[in-house]
């Protein structure tokens, strides 16, 4: 089976050619970084913007790379929920429309879901497993039971991690996206600075990052030789203590010893090497996909979406997206 799957639930216009018999056929992104990054993060409307004027010429573009025959595609995969409405917009007008000119079924896919399942690219895993989304817009834990039977566990209760990321790498007048440049710039500090970390002894799986982030806020201020090597550095260990002791205490509750870490902070690596060094010490299976994957594509959209093609799950040509369906939810409704 063949899918052409698109992806638009955010700042970054992503398309592929799926089969699932012989993997990756065309694998085509462009990133709005540079449009966004004088505003520190993601606006909306230019968003939705940048997707209409480039989703075309990019569709062009990976038909001309890979020679592929559009009358080959069996279904269309797309984005239908969680994202910025008016990019989602975008994505599933384009999807709808191929769908109708080829004569092809549609499939949902919730972009959480695509995250979790990107791991499956590189390496099934065995159910059931934990997974831990971690993003620019969530930061969420979820105990994942088969596919689309997703139980919730916990999440923050405001600012996603990836946010966080963003906000304090504005602070320190870093530029957009700040997740990499936080990164690379902890390497060359120390975490000196000792911060709050909020809902640490919290017994739930909830995550909270806005007191962090108000925290590093008052440090800059308040000293007045601040290194903001220093500040990265300790921003991103205490990020890295809180996601790990939340995971630690979810694994022994559960006792599923299977933990998939998705989203676009898992391509932080600091991450990768907290949570390897854990792996390995408290013996729980870990997968990470590949940071090409980690951050939003269209790949994971391609291979949940046969996934859901393959239990003959297919939607209208009158389905409109939404802003916010559960992850849950969605995996019944559409299950």
């Amino acid at each position: 089976m063949i899918t052409l799957a698109v992806e638009t639930s955010c700042d970054e216009t992503a398309l592929a050619i799926y089969d699932t018999e012989k993997g990756v056929i065309g694998d085509i992104l462009l990133s709005q970084a540079k449009v966004h990054s004088p505003f520190g993060g993601v606006v909306p409307e230019l968003s939705a913007r940048e997707h209409t004027r480039n989703i075309l010429p990019l569709f062009d573009r990976l038909l001309k790379d890979t020679g592929f025959d559009l009358n080959n595609v069996d279904f269309i995969s797309f984005t239908l929920t969680p994202g910025l409405i008016l990019s989602l917009v975008v994505g599933v007008a384009f999807a709808k429309a191929l769908a109708y000119q080829l004569n092809k079924p549609l499939v949902p896919v919730h972009h959480l879901e695509g995250h979790i399942y990107s791991v499956f690219l590189e390496k099934k895993v065995e159910y059931p497993f934990l997974a831990l989304v971690v993003s620019g817009g969530h930061t969420d834990f979820y105990l994942v039971e088969d596919f689309s039977r997703y139980k919730f566990l916990g999440g923050t209760l405001d600012d996603a991690v990836g946010e966080a990321y963003d906000k304090v790498a504005k602070m320190l007048g870093l530029g957009y996206p700040g997740g990499p440049i936080i990164d690379r710039l902890a390497r060359q500090g120390k975490p000196v600075y000792e911060l709050p970390k909020p809902l640490l002894t919290d017994p739930g799986f909830n995550f909270s990052f806005s007191g962090l982030k108000t925290a590093v806020l008052n440090l800059i201020k308040k000293e007045k030789d601040v290194k903001p090597e220093d500040v990265a550095a300790s921003f991103q260990e205490t990020v890295m203590e809180i996601l790990l002791k939340k995971t630690l205490r979810a694994i022994k509750e559960t006792g599923i010893k299977r933990l998939v870490v998705v989203g676009g902070v898992s391509a932080n690596s600091r991450l990768r090497e907290v949570f390897n060094e854990a792996s390995e010490k408290h013996g729980f299976e870990l997968y990470i996909p590949h940071p090409r994957l980690s951050t939003d594509n269209a790949l994971m959209i391609a291979y949940a979406g046969a996934e859901r093609f393959k239990r003959g799950i297919t939607a209208p040509l009158d389905i409109n997206p939404q802003p916010n369906i559960p992850l849950e939810e969605f995996g019944r409704v559409w299950g």
